[in-house]
């Protein structure tokens, strides 16, 4: 019987509570051909798949599918053969139904390990789910730093039960810097950031973009930050107007930004601006298409392309010929997120493989924390190196990118910096926008 001491302070059970006080009973009501069945792993897969951040699950499907076929045939762990099911939910767009279903999985699907990507809206509430639940959770697609502190991280501890492999804002702000540098401008840039997990980090006064970009010797233009699908921007192009910008910088949602360019080209600043370095929105060659040619000069970050010479320790093949094996099969252009979605999967089955006991949630914590791994993106690992800015977090390459009319495709990103990570190739030459 639990007992509970006079005064003792009362949580919300975990599912390790529940499993301690009920799996012995449980189990023994098991016949002895029902424990040999259950030779079965579970991951949850959380990502936005509609909703305004659906860009970023577009290659859910392809992967997803790739990675069940390469487990067709179960993997090794602890010492015996294990089958494993991967359990993939829509997020919505919604960080509320993003912990809702984190939730599900862990207490309804009992998953052994949850998985979760694309920004911090869907990123941090399952983590945070299973930090509360003490279940190992992996997940990318966000800066590590909305991320992490955005979770009320203390670098001093880190967490428990979580860990992160993406680059910093401090990354972002270099890359963007690296381009702008290259060119004279008035060195005013005007800023617009969507209220949300990475528009509060990346305008946060001390840990955001703007003290290193005053430091970089830049005049930073912020009006506040943007209602998430809003139809009127004309406050933040009359501050930017009357600030003459000839630099806009920001990371908001696809739709978002597609307002905002409209409206400034109504109202005068488009044809002033020499830079239009936008995250998160022009990460994706829909996005920068439904602009028509106005799309053209517009430039990013870029996390993943063809070109990255990164193999995956999975399947084996190079990043150009995932690309290729995505556009063939569905007959799309390529898109960042498809890489980091494969890595995020390599990562987890390589820790359920060298888990001692892959049932165990500490076994499995344990051969998480001992990552040491060749992805698709690059090698992650957890071991306290150069790359793990605090506990639970490693950082990835980023290089500049610049969207550029296509061939065989309407628009092409070009990556056209890469002074901070040279074994990226270049694939196009750094010009103004028109």
């Amino acid at each position: 019987m639990l007992r509970i001491e006079k005064g003792a302070r009362l949580r919300k059970p975990t599912r390790r509570d529940v499993l301690k006080y009920t799996g012995a009973a449980a189990l023994g009501t098991l016949a002895a051909p029902a424990l040999a069945q259950e030779r079965v792993l579970r991951i949850g897969f959380v990502s936005p798949q509609t909703g305004p951040l659906a860009a970023f699950g577009e290659a859910d499907t392809f992967v997803l599918e790739g990675v069940r076929a390469a487990l067709a045939s179960g993997i090794e762990a602890g010492g015996s053969r294990w089958q494993v099911e991967i359990l993939s939910r829509d997020s919505q767009s919604n960080p509320n139904r993003c912990a809702e279903v984190a939730s599900d999985l862990i207490l309804r699907d009992e998953v052994d390990l949850i998985l979760a990507s694309s920004t911090g809206d869907t990123t941090n509430p399952v983590a945070d789910v299973a930090e509360l639940n003490e279940v190992p959770c992996l997940t990318t697609d966000t800066p590590w730093e909305a991320h992490f502190f955005g979770r009320g991280g203390n670098p001093a501890e880190g967490f428990d039960w979580t860990w992160h492999f993406f680059w910093g804002l401090g990354d972002l702000l270099g890359v963007f810097a690296d381009m702008w540098g290259r060119f004279d401008t008035n060195h005013r840039v005007g800023g617009l950031f969507a209220n949300d997990v990475e528009g509060v980090a990346l305008t946060h006064p001390e840990l955001g973009f703007p003290a290193p970009i005053q430091a970089a010797g830049y005049d930073m233009v912020l009006p506040g930050l943007m209602t998430p699908m809003t139809d009127d921007l004309t406050a933040f192009i009359g501050a930017f107007n009357e600030a003459e910008t000839e630099i806009i910088t920001g990371a908001v949602t696809p739709p978002d930004f597609s307002t905002f360019w409209t409206q400034a080209a109504q109202q005068g600043l488009r044809s002033r601006l020499k830079f239009a370095t936008i995250a998160k929105a022009m990460l994706f060659p829909a996005a920068v298409e439904a602009l028509g040619d106005t799309g053209d000069g517009i430039t990013t970050e870029v996390w993943w392309s063809p070109g990255h010479p990164f193999v995956s320790g999975l399947m084996g093949q190079s990043a150009g010929e995932f690309c290729a094996a995505y556009s063939t099969a569905t007959g799309r252009q390529w898109t960042q997120p498809l890489g980091f979605k494969h890595a995020l999967l390599e990562v987890a089955i390589d820790a359920l493989k060298r888990a001692a006991d892959p049932k165990d949630p500490d076994s499995l914590r344990d051969a998480i924390a001992g990552t040491d791994y060749q992805s698709l993106v690059r090698p992650v690992s957890f071991g306290g190196g150069p790359r793990n800015p605090v506990r639970n977090v490693c950082t990835t390459p980023l290089v500049a990118g610049q969207w550029k009319r296509g061939t065989a495709t309407p628009y092409e990103l070009a990556v056209v910096d890469n002074t901070r990570a040279t074994d990226i190739p270049l694939t196009g030459d750094l010009t103004l926008l028109d």
